[in-house]
């Protein structure tokens, strides 16, 4: 029986066991999709520049200069271009393809299964459009309630109330509002973190999974918070750091090779990272069905079914967590 502690360091070392213990296996899965993915998200602030629509402005005056009849169209811009739009797909994409298979071989890790690279491939398919379902419902809610402040900042106007926009009470209220709905959307962010991590181990997808995941996370709040808190601030400091030194070159940096090894280094930086991330959530999920006394059945399901595992390797062998106390 393994005794750990819940608690951030303790979904840390339990994500650690299982990669070691697969290590070619989350190497393949993490070349496959979260090596482009990160590499993709290091150069974006170079590739958004390249990506985005050009002003067409100057090709009009230069028709109205020699062609002045008739007139041409005025054209509304479009924000997006298509390279731009399947840059984004392709984030999204790979983002799900390595969530689908990487939480599906964490969970079977985790018992002790066999973890196997074309098993997790075949996930995929089965798991991607509810996971996307999911995702999109779950951004919609967390859009919609983050557009609250700029809808009421446009019917302020046609309010008629007697109060100046630069006044201390209408900063004072706006102040408060913005701290409170930044709070909302993280508690929201924290009580959803099990939802993509349910979709693929219950077979649910939409609000099923955000209404359970926010139900199992009771309890557990607090080191998902920090779960959350440790692994955002790393990837956007990673990010932030590179984009800046990114944005900050020119064309002719690619050929620097200093700042070629810093961008491989960065990217693979943010995969293990990304790979933890995942790791830590389905972990965590485990967790918090220890701790409302769920996991027990799935363990004597693995005897109902006759799941045999051969202890070749110690750090494969399942185990039983035991639940000493809770700590943030």
């Amino acid at each position: 029986m393994a005794t750990v502690s819940l608690n951030l360091w303790g979904i840390l070392s339990e994500s650690k066991r299982i990669i070691n213990a697969h290590s070619r296996h989350f190497l393949a899965l993490s070349v496959f999709f979260l090596l482009p993915l990160s590499f993709s998200l290091i150069v974006s602030p170079f590739l958004f520049p390249l990506l985005t629509p050009s002003n067409p402005s100057h090709i009009h005056i230069l028709l109205r200069l020699t062609k002045p009849h008739p007139q041409p169209q005025p054209q509304i811009p479009f924000p997006f271009s298509l390279p731009l739009l399947l840059f984004f797909l392709f984030i999204l994409a790979f983002s799900l393809f390595a969530l689908a298979s990487i939480t599906h071989s964490i969970f079977h890790g985790f018992f002790g299964r066999p973890v196997k690279l074309l098993s997790a491939l075949i996930s995929i398919p089965t798991t991607f459009s509810p996971l996307l379902a999911t995702a999109i419902i779950s951004h919609l809610f967390l859009f919609s309630l983050a557009l609250l402040p700029l809808l009421l900042f446009l019917l302020l106007p046609h309010l008629n109330l007697a109060i100046s926009l630069s006044s201390p009470i209408f900063l004072t209220a706006s102040s408060l509002l913005l701290l409170a709905l930044l709070f909302a959307v993280f508690y929201l962010r924290v009580s959803w973190t099990l939802a993509y991590v349910i979709v693929i181990a219950e077979s649910t997808w939409g609000l099923e999974p955000l209404r359970r995941s926010a139900s199992l996370i009771n309890g557990m709040k607090g080191v998902a918070a920090s779960s959350f808190l440790f692994f955002s601030s790393l990837e956007a400091l990673l990010l932030w750091t590179t984009s800046v030194s990114v944005v900050g070159s020119d064309g002719w940096a690619w050929k620097d090779c200093a700042f070629v090894v810093q961008i491989v280094l960065t990217s693979t930086c943010l995969m293990l990272l990304l790979l933890y991330h995942a790791a830590a959530d389905t972990v965590l999920y485990m967790y918090c069905k220890a701790v409302h006394g769920e996991l027990a059945f799935d363990i004597v399901e693995e005897f109902a079914w006759q799941y045999v595992s051969l202890p070749f390797d110690d750090a494969k062998v399942p185990h039983v967590v035991s639940v000493v106390g809770l700590q943030v």
